[in-house]
């Protein structure tokens, strides 16, 4: 290990780049005091989800995203708090980050902080895919969770919105304030908890968890940001980005989670944004599932996360999967699942 003004390096040969679906406990090592707050022991929770309750003194510990959520869920029936995932969120810091984090605080301005989260977050967590767009003045981060099926879901994107406000609050000051959050759930009976957190408009059944900010904002300086520091860091994402395990099946899924709720998707468009020819993209996925089968895969697992965990209308749930129309996507849907998209959401309601 070197040790350089209070920031630890990992050696370059002790890390490893985490396999999809599994995430670094940072925020999630939040969980234990949380449902401490309630009076409740942790452990036995923790066990029931699969996990081992000693995994929990270290944030820099691996579980899979699929226990997580099993954890999250298990933690609201346990408490019967709707919104425990907010309430792990907040307790979570920039340094819940780990080294992305760390690379943010020593960040030139806050864009170049937002930049770094959206490039380096799948070296700390693979469940979460973050995105950064700017439309005219406002500037939109996203989280989307990459495995939309998994339980929990609400809460994973609660905690992650949660955090990235404290973060921005960390990077801009403890008086900044988001414009609006975007939230991909059913409102709750009670949003104070939101409103109090945010302090600001927040908005449910959206298509993606975001963060609506200024755009002038990107261009705020970070206090205190030590370049020597950020291009240390900067080397060492790079070397466990670059170590084997990387899928590019996985990240492609990844990269769909980001951009098929607003984007054009084909073949040739993510093989445009990856900078490679369209048929080189095909050879990369050779021993996986092709291109089509990922998308589609991936827009059912968007379109069963709407309709379950929002009331959105379906012929806004089919434009934001790229549909022209309400009846493309209930025959798609119809054969990814045997079911039309009505059928899918009341029986998960009675579920």
């Amino acid at each position: 290990m070197r040790m350089i003004d209070n920031i630890v390096l990992p050696s370059a040969g002790s890390g490893r780049t985490l396999p999809p679906g599994h995430i670094h406990l940072g925020v999630a090592k939040e969980i234990p005091p949380t449902l401490r707050d309630f009076g409740i022991d942790p452990d036995p929770v923790i066990r029931e989800a699969g996990l081992d309750p000693g995994l929990f003194e270290d944030g820099a510990n691996v579980i899979p995203h699929g226990a997580l959520g099993r954890l999250l869920a298990l933690s609201v029936a346990r408490t019967n708090c709707p919104h425990f995932g907010l309430l792990v969120g907040q307790r979570a810091t920039i340094q819940s980050l780990g080294m992305v984090g760390r690379l943010m605080q020593h960040s030139d301005t806050i864009g170049d902080a937002l930049r770094s989260l959206v490039s380096n977050l799948s070296i700390q967590d693979r469940g979460i895919v973050p995105s950064l767009a700017v439309a005219g003045d406002t500037a939109l981060l996203g989280f989307s969770v990459y495995q939309p099926t998994v339980a929990g879901v609400e809460q994973i994107s609660d905690g992650a919105i949660a955090v990235a406000v404290n973060a921005l609050r960390a990077l801009c000051g403890s008086e900044w304030n988001p414009t609006e959050v975007l939230l991909p759930r059913a409102a709750p009976a009670n949003r104070e908890p939101y409103r109090r957190h945010y302090r600001t408009p927040v908005r449910f059944n959206q298509e993606t968890a975001t963060i609506v900010l200024p755009v002038r904002d990107l261009d705020l300086r970070i206090a205190g940001a030590d370049p020597l520091l950020r291009a240390m860091l900067e080397e060492r994402i790079q070397q466990l980005k670059g170590s084997p395990g990387s899928e590019f099946a996985d990240d492609i899924r990844r990269l769909l989670r980001t951009r098929l709720p607003s984007n054009r998707c084909s073949a040739d468009d993510i093989a445009d944004l990856l900078v490679m020819h369209r048929r080189t993209l095909s050879r990369r996925l050779q021993g996986s599932m092709g291109y089509r089968a990922i998308a589609n895969e991936t827009r059912f697992e968007i379109a069963r996360q709407l309709l379950e965990g929002t009331h959105m209308p379906l012929v806004e749930i089919a434009l934001a999967l790229g549909y022209s129309e309400a009846s493309a996507f209930t025959r798609a849907f119809r054969r990814w699942s045997g079911q039309a998209p009505s059928a899918w959401r009341s029986d998960g309601r009675q579920g």
